[in-house]
């Protein structure tokens, strides 16, 4: 933390800026909008207002997004917003099968190379996913039918995660589930469980499978099912 200021520690911002171009999930209506309140020009300084969706660009799901999940996002302990990060990339996977679903033997695989998962951590799915926003077709990559095509956690990795009593799960997609998912098992499995979800976050190449450390920091809405969320790697 020390070397911070100094650029000698480095810190990657896993965030997307918030504009109306951002890949919303399929159906919604209306996500962002922006209005100037006050310009220099006329009032001497500037100001906007905006609405926006809770579930849009780079953003945390609360428990209570799901049942059995209670918590809102403002209920959320601050300590949990905290803690050690824990990559696993199936990039290679993911380019292979668009409908891969990552593995309990994944989770065993990392922790066979950089030992157990401590509780706390938040562990990220790093998918490749991020190469295709903001470009909502390949994003989304939907088939004739509609039905979403880009990878996530199964649920029995979800499950081993959620008995490391880790704080979140994340991915570089628009969910932790899997695109074609029906059920959003992983989502109410994780959630009901008392974890947080981060979707859609920014590039995760810079980011080392083991070593660095999160600040997760979503806005603190009452009674919200989520929010945007500003997310922070600290390399080692």
């Amino acid at each position: 933390m020390q070397g911070i200021p100094t650029g000698k520690t480095r810190v990657v911002d896993l965030t997307y800026s918030i504009t109306d171009k951002l890949v919303p999930w399929p159906g919604d209506e209306k996500w962002f909008e922006a209005k100037t309140n006050a310009t220099v020009e006329k009032n001497g300084y500037f100001t906007r207002s905006f609405w926006m969706l809770e579930h849009y660009g780079t953003h945390l799901d609360a428990p209570v997004h799901f049942p059995p999940g209670k918590a809102t996002v403002d209920q959320i302990p601050a300590q949990k917003l905290f803690g050690p990060a824990v990559i696993l990339d199936v990039r290679r996977q993911a380019a292979k099968d668009a409908d891969y679903r990552l593995p309990a033997s994944r989770v065993e695989e990392w922790e066979r190379a950089h030992g157990k998962i401590p509780r706390g951590a938040i562990v990220l799915l790093r998918t490749g996913w991020a190469s295709r926003w903001p470009d909502a077709q390949k994003y989304r990559n939907q088939d004739q039918h509609g039905k979403m095509h880009f990878p996530g956690f199964s649920l029995e990795a979800a499950k081993i995660l959620i008995e490391r009593e880790v704080s979140g799960l994340g991915c570089d997609t628009l969910s932790v589930d899997y695109g074609a998912s029906d059920d959003f098992a992983v989502h109410h499995a994780a959630l009901g469980a008392g974890l947080y979800h981060l979707e859609n976050l920014a590039d995760l190449s810079e980011v080392p499978e083991a070593g660095a450390f999160l600040v997760v920091a979503p806005i603190k809405l009452e009674g919200g099912s989520g929010g945007p969320v500003r997310v922070f790697a600290i390399l080692p």
